[in-house]
């Protein structure tokens, strides 16, 4: 009896914690509310933050900050893995595994130097960005009205700036004409939009493989994802019989059901 009330005393204080963290994650609190939106705002500036300082020189400041951002990373990290259902599934997410990456690539200066590779890992955080576009789909209106233009902007911007920071962490030290990270999203940009300019080019046989995996890319995703930013392939317009949302521009019948769709359009005047 004794062993089992000290095996409920010590669970207690977890289960405590747990409601106490679920209460700032997942209420519905104008504090709660608040703290999320915070949290929202830090991981823009971080983005925001690792983009900036992967075109710079290392500086002791960029050190300082880095540090202080895996205190909060490895804070919210924690945190979230205590509120989840299953820690384990949680922990395999891509977006928890990107963060764990980003985490170790900012402490690891302490023990070695900060190599360029580890600079650019922090590119993973962009991963990041999906999770801020479902938080804010859930508070902000505008952008549910905007959702997949926002979407496949946001695959633009990830696609770009990962494939590039493979390109500087595959060519940097080796190749003269990738120097810095804006040399490498020069060369990514300017391949992806087959412009082939050649004033940069990837040396080797696993550069020329490199080229041409991104030349393939660029004819049959990013192009893709251009076209649907500029050209939505879906509207949204829920059928009033089944509720389907998305349909195409020119759509007369719905898919699911055939129920007649009105969905409104510029429509043609002679």
């Amino acid at each position: 009896m004794e062993q089992e009330a000290e095996k409920e005393d010590a669970v207690e204080p977890l289960q405590n914690l747990e409601a106490w963290l679920r209460s700032w994650y997942y209420g519905e609190t104008e504090a709660a509310q608040r703290f999320r939106f915070t949290l929202l705002g830090f991981d823009i500036l971080t983005i925001g933050f690792f983009l900036a300082t992967s075109m710079m020189q290392p500086q002791p400041w960029m050190r300082l900050i880095g540090y202080g951002v895996a205190v909060v990373l490895s804070l919210d990290y924690i945190a979230r893995l205590i509120i989840a259902n299953r820690a384990w599934r949680a922990a395999l997410r891509i977006v928890s595994m990107a963060d764990l990456i980003v985490i170790v690539s900012l402490v690891a200066p302490i023990i070695i130097e900060n190599l360029a590779f580890m600079r650019v890992l922090r590119m993973l955080r962009l991963l990041r960005s999906y999770h801020l576009l479902k938080e804010l789909r859930k508070e902000a209106l505008w952008f549910r009205r905007n959702e997949d233009l926002i979407e496949s902007a946001i695959n633009l911007f990830v696609f770009l700036f990962v494939t590039a920071a493979v390109v500087y962490v595959v060519e940097v030290g080796r190749n003269e004409g990738i120097r810095t990270y804006i040399d490498a999203l020069y060369f990514t940009v300017a391949t992806l939009t087959t412009t082939g300019f050649g004033d940069i080019t990837l040396e080797g046989a696993w550069g020329r493989f490199l080229s041409v995996l991104i030349m393939v890319f660029g004819v049959a995703l990013f192009l893709r994802l251009v076209q649907t930013i500029f050209r939505p392939g879906k509207v949204n317009y829920p059928c009033p019989n089944c509720g389907l949302s998305k349909h195409d521009p020119d759509a007369v019948h719905c898919k699911h059901c055939g129920e007649v769709l009105k969905i409104p359009t510029l429509g043609y005047v002679d």
